[in-house]
């Protein structure tokens, strides 16, 4: 049975995951972080109490930390658990590429691992690399992603995430479009360049969870891949086979695709 504790417990998505791990059969809710809501029972039904100090990690043998903070915090936090010898499940988003480079090599020469995953909805993982797929025969494509008003960092993770997947993927032939010169235009209305200069649109309003549909275009014709999460709960079996296969994955792993079988950007 795997121990595990949760940063962010008092969270929305921290709260979810203390109770999907309470319910599974293979795991151990054994601790759980938030200086917010220190004091306050991790679950309902549990013994767990809410802590402020990432030390109650240590006093309680905690193998597996599951981070869903935001992205200082979950800085600081991975950087402890790879000194002090924690396996990580990262959820936390708004990393850029040369800190996961750092993450990486911090993982290399550390006695724990890490799975970072912009998404952990396997629908949202599918949509992604069908959108690679799909990037090889359309001429051009542009992101829309939609989340509730409290998320803070735009566009989303898993927004870039998918842009730099189209673009890496073999052959691809799709791009974004810029209007015509002659045509006045807010820049902003055309949303901000991910990578391979693909353009994300980002909106953020009461009542959404996590939504995001990809467009392509090509001649006399349109693609649209699309994947919702109507609620929270659709992240928690990617968040526990992470939780499950962390041990067995050697240094940074980034995505759920290989947990999964799919293949891998390029």
């Amino acid at each position: 049975m795997v121990r595990v504790g949760v940063l962010g417990a008092g969270g929305k998505m921290g709260s979810y995951v203390c109770k999907a791990v309470e319910n599974d059969p293979d795991l151990l809710l054994v601790s759980a972080v938030d200086p917010a809501f220190d004091g306050q029972k991790a679950t309902p039904t549990g013994d767990i109490v809410i802590s402020k100090n990432l030390d109650t990690l240590i006093q309680s043998q905690t193998e597996v930390a599951v981070d869903f903070t935001y992205a200082q915090a979950a800085r600081e936090s991975l950087k402890w658990c790879a000194a002090h010898g924690i396996n990580m499940v990262m959820g936390t988003t708004g990393f850029g590429d040369e800190e996961l480079i750092e993450f990486n090599q911090l993982f290399q020469t550390a006695k724990s691992n890490c799975i970072i995953a912009s998404n952990f909805a396997i629908g949202a993982v599918l949509m992604m690399n069908f959108a690679a797929q799909a990037a090889r025969f359309m001429d051009g494509v542009e992101i829309v992603e939609l989340h509730h008003q409290e998320k803070i960092d735009a566009p989303s993770g898993t927004s870039i995430a998918t842009a730099f997947k189209i673009a890496n993927s073999q052959d691809s032939t799709a791009i974004s479009y810029e209007p015509q010169p002659s045509l006045p235009a807010f820049n902003s209305a055309r949303g901000v360049e991910g990578p391979g200069t693909i353009r994300i649109h980002s909106v953020r309003l009461p009542g959404l969870v996590a939504h995001q549909e990809v467009i392509f275009g090509a001649l006399g014709q349109t693609l649209t891949i699309r994947h919702d999460s109507y609620d929270r709960q659709s992240f928690m079996p990617g968040v526990l086979m992470a939780v499950k296969a962390v041990a067995d994955r050697p240094g940074l792993t980034v995505g759920l695709d290989d947990l999964l079988g799919l293949p891998q950007a390029r």
